[in-house]
């Protein structure tokens, strides 16, 4: 199964009892922008999932912006949100698939393969001129069984042995000026992770917002990871989100394998003994 779907294609299965459509929308600057967007129109049948709330973990001041939910917790939303274990999810945002990533990632690392972001997201969906709703889906409760995979991520501990004794290579999926640490914003400290590499993830892109061709992200990638195979490579970003959209793309493009760093830098720029490169 492609980890992306056509508006077409979603289209024509929406409303199939075992398929589950969430609306990831978010605006890092706005939390609520995401819901009052939901509420305004989104995708028939969508339910919402809060970046913040549903689609991470608590935090505490060391652990990043957006930590990892617990299994668990992950597992009792996804159960309400009408996720079991036979149901396709079909997800989407409206920033290219900066947010519908994150939740296809979350899926896929506690072992459900049965997801796909939607190409092009809310913009592709309204210029295929199809259905909009705004009636509050009231999905039916399911079972969700959450079985993490151990391997899928790594920890800060990690990255910072990783120093010394080189076994992976990290990509940055943050913005080349923030990757140099030009113009930082959102984290207190500008910069990155020592022999960190930079693939912004919006190079994943063509101009309509959709995912470049799998040929194409290929060469692209091929380029990024060197002498690395796909099994080298951690994905960190800001906060462990746009970073999954790297994952993606290099699923898209045939090369799967790497892994995330979900602390990514605003755990590592947390901790004051962590050294850093501008």
């Amino acid at each position: 199964m492609s980890p992306l779907i056509t508006p077409q294609a979603l289209a024509e299965r929406s409303e199939a009892a075992d398929w589950v459509i969430v609306d990831c929308r978010h605006d890092l600057a706005n939390p609520d922008a995401g819901s009052q967007a939901y509420v305004a129109g989104h995708v028939p049948g969508a339910v919402f999932a809060h970046l913040d709330r549903d689609l991470s973990g608590a935090k505490t001041g060391h652990n990043g912006r957006h930590p990892l939910p617990s299994p668990e917790a992950f597992a009792e939303w996804a159960g309400r949100a009408g996720i079991g274990s036979q149901t396709r999810v079909i997800a989407y945002d409206a920033s290219g698939g900066m947010f519908a990533s994150r939740l296809w990632w979350l899926l896929r690392w506690l072992g459900h393969d049965a997801v796909q972001v939607l190409d092009g997201g809310w913009q592709a969906w309204l210029a295929a001129g199809l259905p909009v709703s705004t009636d509050e889906a009231r999905p039916v409760p399911a079972q969700f069984a959450a079985h993490p995979d151990g391997g899928a991520a790594v920890t800060m501990a990690q990255v910072k042995a990783n120093l010394a004794e080189p076994q992976f290579q990290v990509i940055d999926a943050r913005s080349p000026e923030r990757y140099r640490g030009i113009g930082e914003t959102i984290d207190p400290v500008g910069g990155h992770i020592p022999g960190a590499a930079n693939r912004f993830f919006q190079y994943n892109l063509d101009a309509d917002g959709c995912f470049k061709p799998a040929a194409q992200l290929r060469e692209e990638w091929l380029t990024v990871l060197g002498a690395n195979r796909p099994d080298q490579i951690i994905c960190q970003c800001g906060s462990g989100v746009t970073a999954c959209h790297n994952l993606l793309a290099l699923e898209v493009a045939g090369l799967p394998g790497a892994r995330l760093y979900p602390g990514s830098w605003s755990e590592w720029c947390a901790h004051p003994d962590n050294p850093v490169t501008q």
